[in-house]
């Protein structure tokens, strides 16, 4: 009988990559790791893994054995929900993943609604990088996350897990006030986003300010410029966007940033132009977990606590 805890070591080094990868993400040592794989081996009854130097690559029948475990896993969210469910009654801890404009103008009211409908959860909040979302599900380092995703930047294909829509957003050019410019604008219009290609090319010799490289908000910035037809002068590389609209205020640059980037943000130093690009908003949870009571409250509480002035997509 093949071992459930060893297929997901299995299901990890495919998405991973490295036994070295595995052991970082799940707290093992690597030699424990790879002594887990060498039973699951012999579980099989046949190579799963070849190994090239210090690198390894699952064979054919790994490959296929990885599916399995998917469906497996899959499986045993669904099992694991329905006894939430047939228990009653929501308690414990409920581990949440969210990115910092999310988890300041939404979050804190969605747990003070989730508190209200059930007391006995104990919800716990860890900013986390959308990108890096999909390892933290996958080895239960989180229930549930909220996860982006931009035109420019689409959110790619995850196995083993899946998401539910939640909200789009606005997309705002940054730039600092000058004599003569409105406070805020909207970008010309134009087919297939030609207007807002114009207007980000007034600002090709501009320096500019992105997120740090890695991050999705990184790449949305340098791709949106590169389809204007330039590579953007990078001056500064900031993830918070309040410190990121400071800088633009100081004249350090233009910037990026969206719509709850800015809530409450009131500095005439600094013009906003509305793009056509949007950013979207989903929840993300295992597979097979969509119907686990405490995630769907979570969901629930998140969607009473959306602002009215974002635009909200159905489930």
């Amino acid at each position: 009988m093949l071992d459930v805890r060893r297929l997901r070591l299995l299901r990890e080094l495919a998405h991973r990559g490295t036994i070295a990868a595995v052991a970082e993400a799940l707290s093992f040592s690597p030699s424990a790791v790879s002594q887990q794989l060498s039973v699951l081996e012999r579980e099989a009854g046949l190579p799963l893994l070849e190994r090239t130097g210090r690198r390894v690559r699952l064979t054919p029948a790994g490959q296929n054995l990885v599916r399995h475990a998917d469906a497996v896993l899959d499986l045993l969210e669904r099992a694991d929900a329905e006894l939430a469910e047939a228990r009653g009654g929501l308690a414990g801890a409920l581990r949440i993943g969210s990115f910092p404009t999310a988890t300041r103008a939404i979050v804190p009211a969605a747990l003070a609604e989730l508190a209200r409908r059930h007391p006995g959860l104990e919800p716990m909040v860890s900013e986390t990088d959308p990108a890096a979302v999909a390892h933290a599900l996958r080895a239960g380092d989180l229930d549930v996350a909220l996860i982006h995703a931009y035109d420019f930047v689409p959110a790619p294909e995850e196995p083993g897990l899946a998401t539910e829509p939640l909200y789009r957003e606005a997309m705002y050019l940054a730039t600092p006030t000058g004599p003569a410019d409105p406070v805020d604008g909207v970008a010309p219009a134009g087919p297939g986003g030609a207007g807002q290609r114009a207007l980000l090319r007034t600002h090709a010799d501009a320096p500019w300010i992105t997120a740090t490289p890695g991050t999705l908000c990184y790449a949305m910035t340098v791709r949106a410029c590169e389809d204007a037809g330039f590579m953007p002068r990078i001056r500064h590389q900031v993830d918070e966007f309040a410190t990121v609209l400071a800088l633009v205020a100081a004249g350090q640059g233009v910037a990026v940033v969206p719509q709850l980037g800015i809530t409450g943000h009131a500095d005439p130093a600094v013009a906003l132009t509305r793009l056509v690009m949007e950013r979207r908003t989903n929840v993300a949870f295992r597979s097979g977990a969509a119907a686990h009571p405490a995630v769907a409250a979570f969901g629930a509480a998140l969607r009473a606590a959306l602002p009215p002035e974002l635009s909200v997509d159905p489930v």
